[in-house]
C-alpha cells in the first residue's frame, strides 16, 4: 500500500516477516503479500528491528532513516513505512533485490 504524507512526500508500506538469529542476513523471498527477511540479531532490545532496517535499506538503495517500523515492533510480522518512494517504486526495487 502506498500514499503521501501531509508534506507531500511519497511513502509506501511493506509487510515483513522477520527470521531472527539466522546464520546470514538478507532477503529470503516473498511471503504472502510481503517479504521474508533474515537477520542475525536476536529479537531482544530492538536489535532485530534495527538490523531489519539496515538490511532492507541496503537492499532498496535508500538510507536507513527512510525506513521505520510502523507496527509490529515486538512481533515477527511487521509493517514498515518507507518514505521517499511510492508503492510502484518500492515494488520495482523489491523485484530487483529479489532478482525476479
Amino acid at each position: 500500500m502506498g500514499g503521501e504524507s501531509a508534506k507531500n512526500v511519497p511513502e509506501a508500506f511493506l509487510i515483513v516477516r522477520v527470521k531472527p538469529r539466522s546464520a546470514q542476513a538478507g532477503l529470503l523471498g516473498r511471503h504472502g503479500s510481503g517479504i521474508k527477511v533474515a537477520v542475525r540479531a536476536a529479537p531482544e532490545h530492538g536489535r532485530a528491528n534495527a538490523e531489519l532496517v539496515r538490511v532492507l535499506a541496503a537492499a532498496l538503495g535508500v538510507p536507513a532513516t527512510a525506513l521505520a517500523v510502523a507496527s509490529g515492533t515486538g512481533a515477527p510480522d511487521k509493517r514498515l513505512r518507507i518514505t521517499g518512494m511510492d508503492a510502484a517504486e518500492l515494488e520495482r526495487r523489491l523485484a530487483a533485490a529479489l532478482q525476479e
